[in-house]
């Protein structure tokens, strides 16, 4: 049997109000990140009490997380172009170390 290779890369959470999902998504594009996963209208307790998800009619004062895998260099840019907008905006950015197999799928092009 063969054992699964993997590889260490970092994961980021961004949870921001929908209105500044354009920015987290573009700041992402610029930094060269390959691709990422959108989860909107998610609902939640935090310092300013509950969130609810699920606005009718409202896509931009809803939550959305943005999860992105990347290599150390890609997290670091992108770290460094969201804490000049934390510090005008609300949301937070949650930073883990992950393994995955198919290190090819969050590295981008220079990899294919």
């Amino acid at each position: 049997m063969t054992e699964m290779k993997l590889h260490r890369m970092k994961k980021l959470e961004i949870i921001v109000k929908g209105e500044d999902l354009e920015f987290i998504l573009d700041l992402l594009d610029k930094a060269g990140a390959p691709g990422y996963t959108i989860i909107h209208n998610l609902s939640g307790k935090g310092s300013h009490g509950f969130h609810e998800g699920h606005l009718l009619f409202n896509e931009e004062d809803v939550l959305d997380m943005v999860i992105v895998v990347t290599d150390e260099e890609k997290s670091q840019a992108i770290l460094e172009g969201l804490s000049p907008f934390f510090s005008k905006h609300s949301g937070v950015v949650f930073v883990s170390d992950v393994m995955v197999s198919r290190v090819q799928k969050f590295k981008g092009a220079e990899t294919s």
